[in-house]
């Protein structure tokens, strides 16, 4: 299923192609929250009835612990908390510090549509303070700098739009910015336009590993960067269509600035890439090498996955900037498919071989953590 392109705001909150990519039922799309949940904490208890003593409930309608998600974060001291998120939109900005380890966020319903946290900064946005703007970082929606985070069926989304503001150049509009180690997502969706997942780490020598599985990741510039060892698996990436734009291409899917020393940068494994845009219009990556680390080597392995006609087929790969060549970084693909596959200038394609290809799996990328595990991950809930 195609989804219409976006003619409002609202597209954040019912994209129908996301369905389709997380095995849901593709019914007519609903925003979030537009009436309560009879049951809104499904099958995981509710403050009447609480599965464990550190298990926090959050209703936008006032049927939980907390109204807002950073309510409960604030709550929810120390590690291993978990808050079920009922149906609903929370229109806020979330941040998880990094002494708030190994917590879990549940969508309540399991069907990510259900529960969305979005908010619309964007880099050129002013601070409220009047100190500046926010930057790329600061645009973000959600912040986790916590190791050890999960989250299931939830949308991360910033609904900052190009449009609004046609004058900005601080166009970057991060939905959620990750930056502990173990940091897991599972049928979780990611929506908005420039940066949207920012797959990152605290500090250069934190290697963060972070696993998201059957994930719907959609933008158009750089919309999955930074630096962490990510292994993408069976997740669908989704380009827009850009209306500020007349010709190609209109963004880049990756955009990893891998460190130099860390071997294994970002794995997509058993996903796929499509369009809203007209075929060619997109490249696959480019690298970003950060002017606070010109050493770093970006890396980004894709495999086994569909790649459809909006990829560049014969021109894949571009420079960010023209002093740190693609050619140089770390780029392979392997038994990919799909037009987007096509391996027409084979120098502009670079492949792994089969020797090669068996050092590129979730196993070795992850090491000793196994959030793929399904008795690892589903737990008592």
């Amino acid at each position: 299923m195609h989804p219409p392109a976006p003619s409002r705001r609202g597209f954040l909150l019912a994209t129908a192609g996301a369905g389709a990519a997380l095995g849901l039922a593709a019914a007519g799309p609903a925003v979030a929250g537009a009436r309560p949940h009879p049951r809104p904490f499904g099958r995981y208890g509710s403050p009447a009835a609480r599965r464990t003593p550190r298990t926090l409930y959050v209703d936008p309608h006032g049927r939980g612990d907390f109204t807002s998600v950073q309510s409960a974060v604030d709550a929810a001291a120390g590690d291993g908390w978990t808050l079920v998120l009922a149906p609903g939109t929370y229109r806020e900005t979330v941040s998880v510090d990094a002494q708030r380890t190994g917590a879990t966020w549940i969508g309540a319903s399991g069907d990510p549509r259900d529960v969305v946290i979005v908010y619309d900064n964007a880099a050129g946005t002013p601070k409220p303070d009047g100190s500046g703007t926010h930057g790329t970082s600061g645009s973000a929606t959600t912040t986790v700098r916590a190791d050890g985070f999960t989250a299931r069926a939830v949308t991360f989304a910033n609904d900052w739009l190009r449009a609004d503001r046609p004058d900005w150049t601080g166009t970057q509009a991060v939905a959620i910015k990750v930056m502990g180690d173990r940091s897991a997502f599972h049928d979780c969706r990611f929506l908005g336009h420039q940066d949207t997942l920012y797959a990152d780490s605290r500090d250069l020598a934190l290697f963060a590993r972070q696993y998201y599985e059957r994930c719907y990741v959609e933008g158009d510039v750089d919309f999955v960067f930074g630096r962490a060892t990510a292994v993408y698996e069976q997740c669908h990436f989704r380009t827009l269509v850009r209306t500020d734009l007349d010709a190609a291409p209109y963004g880049f899917v990756f955009a990893p600035s891998t460190a130099g020393a860390n071997p294994r940068g970002y794995l997509v494994i058993r996903g796929r890439v499509s369009s809203e845009a007209p075929d060619g219009y997109y490249k696959l990556a480019r690298p970003w090498v950060p002017s606070s680390d010109t050493t770093a080597r970006p890396m980004l392995t894709v495999r086994e996955t569909r790649l459809g006609a909006g990829v560049d087929a014969v021109a894949p790969y571009a420079n960010m900037r023209d002093a740190y060549p693609w050619q140089e970084q770390r780029f392979r693909e392997y038994r990919n498919t799909g037009p987007g596959a096509a391996v027409t200038v084979p120098d502009n394609r670079p492949q792994l071989t089969r020797a090669e290809a068996a050092a590129h799996t979730r196993e070795a990328y992850l090491g000793d953590w196994r959030p793929y595990d399904r008795q690892h991950h589903h737990g008592r809930y």
